[in-house]
């Protein structure tokens, strides 16, 4: 009977860890989260308003005068990539004024440029390229001095896409990194229009930006185009943009009369939604005028900045 008894407990005792076992529920390892898939157009835009005013009584011994100014820029862009192939698009706005008691309306900055590109690569570095762009302005832009008499006069020198360049741009194209690419375009005929062109030509000469007077456009179809442009956070709250363009009529090719245009952009964000940008043009065109001309510009103000990806380190 004992031996009974040794054997039922000995069993009972060899089956509960099996029944536990079958009993206990498996322990299954969370999902991975999923992949957030590569958006298909890759988008940014980035904006500032600034606006500046100084308001003094009339009492006010300090001298002065009343003043309002007024700036923004804005500039977006939207990329694609796909197998060898890639489309690249920019919008790229500038706009600063003044209003001055006793002067009335100054423009300060006014810049409109508008870019696309279709390129077909051949190395990582190194792609073939088809560009279109167009530069100008969007306010009438005047020249402030005194007639014979000694008056004040204010002389019309460019308007609403008067100039504006429309340039065809055929190539190859290097971009080393993401935040720097160089365009050369050995074959690159460029349109420059200017409306009614005997407006400017009190102001500017027999032939303002090149196009004579009876005409309404210049084509320049034997020429060459350069275009490097650089675009970096160099710190987090600080970005620094660059773009420089050449431009070479082969029929009038020698270093006084090549055309060249540096835009430089500095902004750093003070806080979330404020920041301050430094702007900046230098530009020599032979057809405008003989020396460099170049403006620049302070803003503080407030600024938005959106991207539908992650940017690439490398």
């Amino acid at each position: 009977m004992k031996q009974r008894y040794f054997l039922l407990l000995a069993a009972l005792a060899l089956a509960t860890p099996a029944a536990v076992a079958q009993t206990t529920p498996a322990v299954i390892p969370a999902p991975a989260p999923p992949a957030v898939p590569d958006p298909l157009w890759h988008k940014s835009i980035k904006t500032g308003l600034g606006l500046n005013e100084a308001l003094l009584s009339t009492n006010w011994r300090g001298g002065g005068v009343n003043t309002i100014g007024f700036n923004a820029l804005f500039n977006a862009k939207a990329n694609r990539k796909s197998g060898v192939h890639s489309f690249d698009n920019e919008a790229d706005f500038l706009f600063a004024f003044s209003q001055t008691k006793g002067l009335g309306y100054r423009k300060g900055q006014d810049r409109l440029f508008l870019d696309t590109k279709y390129g077909r690569a051949l190395t990582d570095r190194w792609d073939m390229f088809l560009s279109l762009n167009l530069l100008s302005q969007f306010a009438p832009g005047y020249k402030y001095d005194t007639d014979a008499a000694g008056n004040d006069r204010a002389q019309l020198t460019s308007d609403s896409f008067a100039p504006a360049f429309i340039t065809a741009a055929y190539g190859f194209e290097y971009h080393p990194t993401t935040y720097f690419h160089v365009r050369l375009a050995p074959f690159a005929p460029r349109l420059t229009v200017v409306n009614r062109v005997e407006r400017f030509v009190a102001a500017l000469g027999d032939t303002p930006y090149g196009v004579r007077a009876g005409h309404s456009t210049r084509f320049e179809v034997l020429a060459a185009q350069v275009l490097a442009e650089y675009d970096r956070n160099i710190s987090p709250n600080v970005n620094f943009k660059a773009r420089y363009v050449l431009f070479a009529n082969y029929e009038h090719l020698n270093l006084q009369e090549i055309d060249h245009r540096l835009d430089v952009g500095l902004t750093a964000k003070v806080g979330k939604y404020v920041n301050v940008a430094l702007n900046g043009i230098a530009l020599y065109d032979y057809d405008q005028d003989h020396s460099i001309q170049f403006s620049q510009g302070l803003t503080i103000g407030v600024a938005y900045a959106f991207q539908n990806f992650v940017d690439a380190k490398k």
